[in-house]
């Protein structure tokens, strides 16, 4: 799964990297790519937008709006 999700109160490197650590921590999170006020976080199913939420405020700042893309592979033959 992907989850964009737009971030306020970022404005600088250090946010970037504060929500990046953040979110590294959180178990079932893949990847970030993380942008002043911007993350896309790819995740396995298990990860819900609550935890995605707890961990940026944890790094000191809030979600404004999620995006989750719920793209399947499909089933081998």
């Amino acid at each position: 799964m992907t989850t964009t999700v737009s971030i306020s109160g970022m404005t600088c490197a250090h946010c970037v990297r504060a929500v990046f650590t953040s979110l590294a921590g959180v178990q079932g999170i893949d990847r970030a790519d993380v942008s002043i006020g911007q993350a896309i976080i790819e995740h396995d199913g298990t990860v819900t937008p609550e935890q995605i939420r707890e961990a940026i405020a944890i790094a000191g700042y809030e979600v404004k709006d999620f995006k989750i893309d719920r793209r399947t592979l499909p089933l081998a033959p």
